[in-house]
């Protein structure tokens, strides 16, 4: 009867029902390749280093300043992907990269338990750094040019999920399996569910339309901002990015220095993950009532906080307040500015999105090796941490500034 009921139903559904049911089941399937898509190539590739980098450093001996420039080696990779993004127009060939991204990703998540050379690592590390340069710029924009070719919500908050949920599920991993498996085969197991992700990204992201006309028959037409606004916006997205870089760097190893009870640094991993997956959604919803920019500078002023509430009072419960607050807004930060770049160039959204991610990965070049140097000096990662709240200060002054130009 059920069946029966169905069919009806489907025969009798009018031509313009049939194609929104359609239509939801393409923007599924686009979201989710996209949320793939990140969870690999972002959370695994990169992310699931920082919790990994306490075990690499007492399994594998892996020192406090290695393990900086390893980080440092990755933004090296994010950086230079983030040039080719900013270079390249043609969709077809952004996609072809974005598929080989996702291969690259799987490959070097292999090799860094397969060597203990540093400089195999560091070479890893780099193309780590590509491939997720691959996931959150070109397979970013490649979502964004689909939704705004469909006339959808041009919002990437639900594809932003990816981000965080890259972040708790690879700290989950590595939590829970700790206790059974050594460094080496962490990788091997995270490279294998990786494996998985991949194929929904490959599969159910669609080759991209060239014809630069939406659906309806409409052109999509780019409206840049002023290159005063864009150099002050790059500037505040750098203060972001060296905040960002230190934090989700160096966090679980702060934490695991700093407290009594052994396995905090994951804890507080956890927590930065589980507040960053929904936090593009809402940031969504937020930028929606009160504007993009009034929006970005909340999210500005808020990962400020959180950055600077451990060093003020570094105990447990407000390490976690702090770890909370910056994983819902620094991934806010990235899904706000990423978002707005792509809306000022619907016709080539990865081109704007790279040329921020410039200022962004200068930062997350520098910021690592620095942080790890100064660490191994002082014999903490406080002094760091402190320098990061500082540059974060500096882009809420500048957010503000542009704010203030509305």
């Amino acid at each position: 009867m059920i069946i029966l009921t169905l069919k009806v139903l489907t025969q009798t559904m009018s031509p313009s029902a049939s194609h929104l049911d359609s239509l939801r089941t393409q923007r599924f399937k686009v979201l989710s390749a996209g949320i793939a898509s990140l969870v690999l190539m972002l959370g695994i590739a990169r992310f699931a280093y920082t919790p990994m980098l306490p075990l690499m450093q007492d399994q594998a001996g892996l020192g406090i300043a290695e393990g900086g420039w390893l980080a440092a080696f990755n933004y090296l990779g994010y950086f230079c992907g983030a040039l080719i993004a900013a270079s390249i127009s043609n969709l077809n060939t952004k996609d072809r990269l974005y598929r080989l991204g996702l291969v690259v990703a799987l490959i070097t998540t292999l090799g860094l338990g397969l060597t203990q050379n540093f400089w195999l690592w560091s070479l890893l590390r780099f193309f780590a750094g590509l491939s997720s340069a691959a996931g959150l710029l070109l397979g970013s924009g490649l979502v964004m040019h689909w939704l705004l070719r469909h006339k959808l919500r041009t919002e990437l908050g639900i594809h932003f999920m990816g981000m965080g949920a890259g972040i708790f599920l690879s700290a989950l991993f590595v939590y829970l399996l700790e206790p059974y498996l050594n460094w080496q085969l962490q990788w091997f197991w995270l490279t294998a569910a990786g494996s998985l992700l991949a194929v929904t990204a490959w599969l159910w992201l669609p080759k991209p339309d060239v014809s630069g006309y939406a659906v309806d028959g409409s052109k999509l037409e780019d409206q840049p901002p002023s290159k005063t606004f864009l150099r002050v916006f790059m500037l505040a997205y750098f203060c972001a990015g060296t905040g960002y870089a230190i934090i989700a760097t160096f966090i679980v190893a702060h934490v695991e220095l700093m407290s009594v009870e052994p396995g905090m640094g994951m804890v507080v991993f956890m927590v930065i993950g589980i507040a960053a997956a929904p936090a593009c959604i809402v940031w969504d919803l937020i930028a929606r009532r009160i504007g993009d920019l009034n929006a970005l500078l909340a999210a500005f002023i808020l990962q400020f906080s959180g950055m600077l509430i451990p060093l003020l009072s570094p105990t447990l419960t407000w390490t976690l307040v702090g770890a909370a607050l910056f994983g819902a807004t620094f991934i806010g930060v990235v899904s706000l500015v990423l978002t707005m770049a792509g809306r000022y160039y619907p016709t080539r959204p990865a081109k704007m999105m790279g040329k921020m991610t410039l200022s962004y990965g200068v930062a997350q070049m520098a910021a690592p090796a620095m942080a790890g140097v100064l660490a191994q000096w002082s014999g903490s990662y406080s002094l760091s941490i402190g320098i990061a709240s500082g540059f974060m200060f500096c882009g809420c002054i500048l957010v503000y500034w542009l704010a203030r130009q509305q």
